[in-house]
């Protein structure tokens, strides 16, 4: 019997694009301000051409590029440093949140995450959920090596809380990572196909698939009643 339900944060419980979106308008506030010769409009416009285009690595030196101005590593750095270290203009769904009301009163919720800090953190305050769950677990603080899929955040939570494994699900959404370590440890796996979603690869593993799928996470508190 499941007692517990872990989730994943970004593209699980809200559209990473929409944390994209504000963080990348953050960086073009910034570069409007120190950049003599940068437009917002227009640096936040080819910021976003060139990641909706699927540059996801390079974003900044292509569009800094572009746009001609003056790039060096030190002036990425400090992009970087802004995109995760600011503000997050993002919400909560209405879809997740019924969802997490419906389970609040059956279930011990709980929230595991890789990403960078504060970048993570500012995500639960700006979505108003920390409150909603009993631990939370950042990877980050782990160390870069226990990000998924390593099996070390999973123990922690298990701990944490006290609970088995086996009485315990997560969910989810990027299959190339999130399954395989909770699939080994016996926990009951549920995959959540966001529309907008940004990792939509399959895993190359055969443990890497979830145990259940779903493109609504409203219909969570069905799927759960079964196990």
């Amino acid at each position: 019997m499941i007692t517990t339900v872990v989730f994943d944060l970004d593209d699980t419980l809200y559209d990473e694009i929409d944390y994209c979106h504000s963080a990348f308008r953050a960086v073009a506030r910034f570069l409007g301000k120190v950049a003599p010769t940068a437009c917002y409009d227009d640096v936040f416009a080819c910021l976003w051409r060139h990641f909706t285009a699927g540059n996801r690595t390079r974003t900044f030196d292509a569009a800094l590029k572009e746009l001609g101005i003056p790039c060096d590593e030190s002036r990425i750095a400090q992009l970087v440093e802004v995109y995760r270290n600011h503000r997050p203009d993002i919400e909560l769904p209405a879809d997740s949140r019924t969802m997490l009301d419906a389970l609040q009163s059956r279930y011990t919720l709980a929230l595991l995450t890789d990403g960078f800090l504060p970048a993570q953190k500012l995500k639960v305050a700006a979505l108003g959920i920390e409150s909603r769950f009993r631990a939370i677990v950042y990877t980050e603080e782990l160390g870069r090596s226990f990000w998924k899929p390593s099996s070390a955040g999973f123990e922690r939570l298990a701990q944490t809380l006290g609970t088995a494994p086996d009485r315990m699900a997560y969910v989810a959404d990027n299959e190339s990572k999130d399954f395989i370590a909770p699939n080994r440890l016996g926990m009951l796996t549920i995959q959540v196909v966001r529309p907008r979603g940004l990792h939509a690869d399959p895993g190359d593993r055969p443990d890497a698939a979830a145990a259940l799928r779903t493109a609504r996470i409203e219909d969570l508190p069905s799927l759960l009643v079964r196990y």
